[in-house]
């Protein structure tokens, strides 16, 4: 009542057995491709980690900048500042980690918060009253006044052209582990696990226990079982080519770092822009706001904050250091990768499997 090994000699497996060594090769198939996956998995995630701690880095560095340069040349608006500059890297953060959101939407909110403390805190250093409903038609009057000029544009323009491509290859490692999970569960047909009893298993019902595979037979056994998962050699390949795509952008002119790095200059720049143009913004606000409360003399001395020593350059170059080795390592690796699809059936057959240096092999049939 044999299904699978059916020989012409006397054999000493039953039915049962083969439902066993079909449990078996689905067992060992699914692990050997684990294996082969491996390492390119392990390189993928290496580097999904690497990429976000250099990242937050470059982040914390371009922050803290950011931060110093309240504390050291607009000292009266430091403390309120902080939340907006935290909000604003925060949301960089998770755009760049794949958040539905854009950079825009992040620097403009941030704009529309900084203009009530830069209105108030320079430009009229008197008003006292910042009541809810001032300091939102303030915010409402940025989008119309625009008193920062060109440069909350220049930053959304800058900021958007090199974490684009920060962004993209962060979500395109996802995908590639997503892909790999996916083939290391693809189900075998019951056709594939026949065949693999077959070639693998059936020799021990008649002693042969210790015969393999002949090569050619192998390879025609695993093309046809993982016809499927080599499918995906032509995707695969342009996936690379994506990879590498996106990480000459990240170091090409919108250097990532140079972008955050530029934060700093262009707050400043945009501050600058809007004290240089204060009375015209007051006489505007007035009409569209009212004329709040004034009062004489110093602000109180709860508005000055410390000024933290600037955060080492050091920090910077480490982590700018830290990223182009690990594109460049990264990149080079899954250029090695390109034919994994494309040759995981010569890849399965290697090794132990099948009988490499011997006058006689297993055909399907018998021993040739």
């Amino acid at each position: 009542d044999l299904q699978i090994c059916q020989h012409r000699a006397p054999t000493c497996c039953t039915k049962k057995m083969e439902e066993s060594y079909q449990a078996a090769v689905r067992r060992e198939r699914t692990q050997s491709i684990q294996a082969l996956n491996f390492e390119l998995k392990y390189m993928i995630v290496g580097h999904i980690t690497a990429f976000q701690e250099a990242f937050e880095s470059l982040l914390r560095f371009a922050e803290n900048r950011t931060s110093t340069l309240f504390e050291t040349a607009y000292r009266p608006m430091a403390k309120e500042a902080a939340e907006p500059v935290k909000e604003l890297f925060t949301d960089i953060s998770l755009y760049i980690l794949g958040a539905e959101t854009t950079v825009e939407s992040a620097v403009l909110r941030f704009f529309d918060s900084l203009f009530p403390l830069v209105y108030s805190r320079l430009i009229n250093p008197g008003i006292t009253d910042l009541s809810e409903d001032y300091t939102e038609c303030l915010r409402l009057t940025r989008q119309d006044i625009n008193p920062f000029g060109r440069y909350s544009k220049n930053m959304v323009t800058e900021l958007s052209k090199s974490l684009w491509a920060s962004r993209m290859l962060s979500q395109a490692l996802s995908l590639g582990i997503e892909v790999i999970n996916t083939t290391e569960h693809a189900a075998l047909t019951k056709e594939c696990s026949k065949a693999l009893v077959k070639m693998q298993y059936c020799p021990h019902c008649q002693g042969l226990t210790l015969i393999r595979p002949c090569v050619g037979y192998c390879l025609n056994v695993m093309r046809g079982c993982l016809a499927s998962v080599s499918e995906l050699d032509a995707q695969w390949r342009e996936y690379i080519s994506t990879l590498e795509y996106l990480t000459n952008e990240m170091a090409a002119s919108h250097d990532l770092e140079i972008a955050l790095t530029g934060i700093r200059n262009s707050i400043n720049e945009a501050i600058l822009h809007a004290q240089l143009n204060g009375p015209q913004l007051s006489t505007t606000v007035d009409k569209v706001c009212g004329q709040p409360k004034q009062q004489e003399g110093n602000l109180s001395s709860d508005n000055i904050v410390p000024v933290k020593e600037a955060t080492e350059i050091q920090t910077f170059v480490m982590a700018h250091a830290s990223l182009n080795n690990k594109r460049r390592e990264f990149i080079n690796y899954m250029k090695r990768s390109r034919t994994f699809y494309a040759s995981i059936a010569e890849r399965l057959c290697d090794g132990d499997l099948v009988m490499r240096d011997s006058s006689t092999c297993w055909n399907g049939e018998d021993v040739v």
